[in-house]
C-alpha cells in the first residue's frame, strides 16, 4: 500500500478539493470554437496532412466531444461499481463507508458535468455527433466480470486521467480555457478516486491465490478489447459526423488511412495510456509479478 492511501486521509483531501457544477460549467457557458479542445498528444490530429488547418481544428472538436462522452460512458458502470463495494463495507470502517460514498457522489458529479458539456457541444457544433451505447449495456457487459476485473479496469481509467492532464492538458496554453477548466476539475477528484481504488484493487485481491488473481487479470484484459471495440466504432461515428461538418466526403483511401490513426489515437488515450502508467502498474505486479510479462506483451498494440 502506498503510504498516503488511507480511506481517512483521502476523504481529507477529497473535502478540500470539492467543487461546485455551477462553477466549473455553468448551464448556459459558451465553449471557444476557435481552439482546440484537447492537445496533440492525445488528439493526434496534426498529422493528417490531406485536411487543411480548419479542418484538422474541426475534427480535434470531434475528439474532444469524444474524450469526455467516454468518460460519461465508463462513470456510468464506475458509479454502481463503488456503490456495490460501499454496500459490504457498511459495518466496517466509518472512514472507508464515507470515503467510498464521497467517491460516488463525485462519480454522478462529473456524469452531470459531462451531460452539461455534451449540451454545451451541441449549441456551439451545430452538427449531430453521435455516441456508443447505451450506457447501460455497455455497462452491463462490464460489470459482468469479476469484481476485481472492473477494479482494475477502472484503476487503469483514472491513473489515466492522472497521466493525460499532467502530462498534456495542464500546460496547454492553446486548448479552450473552459474546456482545460473542466478537466482540471475532474482531475483533482479522479486524484483522490485512483488512491481509494488502489485500496479496492487490494481489498478483492485479498485471500486470493496468484492463479486466481491471473484470472481476474485476463478478465481485465477482456474488458479492454471489449472496449476496444467500442473505440473502432466510435472512430467511424466521429469521421461521419466530420465529413457532415465540413460538407465533402473523403477519398476512400484518405479516409480509411486517418480512420486507422485515430482510432489508434483513441486506443492511446484509453488504453495504452492507462496500461503504460506506473502506478497502475505496480498495482498489477503486486498482484502478481508475472502479469507484469503479460501486460507487456498487450500493451504495445495500444501505443
Amino acid at each position: 500500500m502506498y503510504r498516503d492511501f488511507a480511506y481517512d486521509t483521502v476523504l481529507a483531501s477529497s473535502q478540500r478539493a470539492a467543487w461546485q457544477l455551477d462553477d466549473v460549467l455553468p448551464e448556459a457557458a459558451e465553449l471557444d470554437f476557435s481552439r482546440p479542445f484537447l492537445p496533440e498528444a492525445l488528439a493526434r490530429t496534426g498529422g493528417a496532412a490531406d485536411l487543411d488547418d480548419g479542418e484538422r481544428l474541426v475534427l480535434n472538436q470531434i475528439r474532444g466531444h469524444e474524450y469526455l462522452a467516454m468518460f460519461g460512458l465508463v462513470e456510468e458502470f464506475i458509479l454502481p461499481f463503488v456503490l456495490d463495494h460501499a454496500r459490504t463495507q457498511l459495518n466496517g470502517d466509518d472512514y472507508r463507508v464515507r470515503a467510498l460514498l464521497q467517491f460516488a457522489g463525485e462519480e454522478a458529479k462529473h456524469i452531470q458535468l459531462f451531460r452539461r458539456f455534451a449540451a454545451a457541444f451541441r449549441r456551439g457544433f451545430e452538427e449531430e455527433c453521435a455516441v456508443i451505447g447505451p450506457a447501460e449495456e455497455v455497462g452491463a457487459v462490464v460489470l459482468a466480470h469479476d469484481p476485481l476485473a472492473v477494479a482494475l479496469a477502472v484503476l487503469h481509467i483514472e491513473w489515466m486521467t492522472q497521466a493525460h492532464y499532467l502530462d498534456s492538458v495542464r500546460d496547454d496554453e492553446g486548448l479552450d480555457p473552459l474546456f482545460k477548466s473542466l478537466l482540471r476539475h475532474h482531475w483533482i477528484e479522479e486524484a483522490q478516486h485512483a488512491k481509494l481504488d488502489t485500496l479496492m484493487v487490494e481489498a478483492l485481491a485479498e485471500g486470493r491465490s496468484e492463479a486466481q488473481n491471473a484470472a481476474a487479470f485476463e478478465e481485465y484484459l477482456e474488458i479492454a478489447m471489449f472496449l476496444d471495440s467500442g473505440l473502432r466504432a466510435q472512430t467511424e461515428m466521429n469521421l461521419a459526423a466530420f465529413e457532415r461538418k465540413i460538407g465533402r466526403s473523403l477519398p476512400a483511401l484518405h479516409r480509411a488511412a486517418l480512420q486507422d490513426r485515430q482510432h489508434q489515437a483513441a486506443r492511446w488515450t484509453f488504453l495504452g495510456s492507462g496500461m503504460a502508467h506506473p502506478r497502475f502498474r505496480a498495482s498489477v505486479a503486486r498482484l502478481s509479478p508475472r502479469l507484469i510479462d503479460r501486460l507487456d506483451a498487450v500493451a504495445p498494440a495500444f501505443a
